[in-house]
């Protein structure tokens, strides 16, 4: 499954707000996803959002901290991609 950016960008969103589907995602092997969710959480919330929608760049630094907290960091997105294009 290839995803687009801004598919990327949506389904890390649903992911950080929804961290509990993470296992589902790795039993089901959809590497694409966990992938998108990995490369979205290691470059962090962007700064300039805390100018342009503060409520926003709260609310990611939230649920990126607590995606760390709970161990998920371990994700490697570069290996996820891999096997995401393997799959295809």
């Amino acid at each position: 499954m290839h995803l687009t950016a801004g598919q990327c960008e949506m389904t890390a969103r649903r992911l950080l707000a929804h961290l509990e589907e993470i296992p589902v995602l790795l039993k089901e092997q959809r590497w694409a996803e966990l992938a998108a969710l990995a490369e979205f959480a290691s470059r962090d919330a962007s700064p300039e959002l805390a100018q342009t929608d503060p409520a926003l760049y709260r609310l990611l630094r939230r649920q990126i901290t607590e995606f760390r907290i709970r161990g998920w960091s371990c994700l490697d997105a570069k290996a996820l991609r891999k096997l995401a294009n393997r799959k295809n």
